[in-house]
């Protein structure tokens, strides 16, 4: 199963650009394979997909590479996160476990079946997870040996209004949230992301940014910063078209990415 085509894509930037944009659940793709094991009709999975979907992600992130003056590296997930979350712990260390919403789920966003409990997790993990978490791994140890440095910028959205399976969303929903993680996210790249964007706030209604495993809380070369979009700045809401929003946010991005380029 290992050696099906890859899930991702790996969109080269400049060779000394130590940015890397990730967007992990921008997509709505399920391989027939996985979707037989959803037990959801297909008008409703496609209002679930609505809900969780970080849609049009990666075109912000697409029309922000364009525009930049140092073409970041991106790293961009083809699957719908229903597949596998990549940004999830395979285990019990992941919290989100608690709603069915570990790195396989078995609930959706509104706490209904997803899966079966029968359903095995290990297969999807080792077929979509481990793969992923492998080439990101490579992806920023290939930054590294670049450049000294590596900056992971996550690129995500959220809804306006809190969905049930929000473990934390009872604080502010602002424009944009920026995830921040202890070790990972230094000053510097925060004030950067506070100037790119302006009306934001850190860690509500989500927190925390993406590293892999291999340099977490060990190397601090990598910075990692999250960056949560309110849809209803740049889109209609639930899984509608973007709008004229999605350009300026596009902007933001890129004036962030050239402002730790450097």
């Amino acid at each position: 199963m290992t050696d099906a085509p890859q899930s991702f894509d790996v969109l080269p930037g400049a060779g000394h650009s130590p940015v890397i944009l990730h967007v992990p659940h921008s997509a709505r793709e399920i391989p027939p394979s996985v979707r037989a094991d959803i037990v959801l009709g297909d008008d409703e999975l496609a209002r679930e997909l609505d809900h969780i979907t970080d849609a049009h992600t990666a075109q912000i992130a697409e029309a922000a590479a364009g525009t930049a003056g140092v073409v970041p590296w991106r790293f961009v997930n083809r699957l719908s996160r229903l597949v596998v979350d990549p940004e999830r712990f395979p285990d019990e260390r992941e919290e989100m476990r608690a709603v069915g919403m570990g790195a396989v789920y078995t609930r959706t966003t509104h706490g209904d079946v997803l899966r079966s409990e029968d359903v095995e997790a290990g297969p999807l993990v080792a077929r979509y997870f481990l793969p992923y978490a492998r080439a990101m791994t490579q992806a920023v140890a290939d930054r590294l040996a670049a450049t000294g440095r590596a900056v992971i910028i996550d690129v995500h959205s959220y809804p306006r209004a809190r969905l049930p399976y929000e473990l934390h969303g009872a604080g502010p929903r602002p424009p944009v949230c920026l995830g921040t993680d202890s070790f990972h996210t230094p000053p510097g790249l925060l004030a950067a992301a506070r100037e790119a964007f302006g009306e934001a706030e850190l860690d509500s209604p989500f927190s925390g940014a993406y590293v892999p495993l291999e340099f977490h809380g060990t190397d601090p070369r990598v910075e990692a910063l999250m960056v949560e979009i309110r849809r209803d700045t740049y889109m209609t809401e639930p899984g509608g078209p973007a709008g004229p929003g999605l350009e300026r946010l596009a902007t933001a991005l890129a004036r962030l990415v050239d402002t730790v380029s450097g």
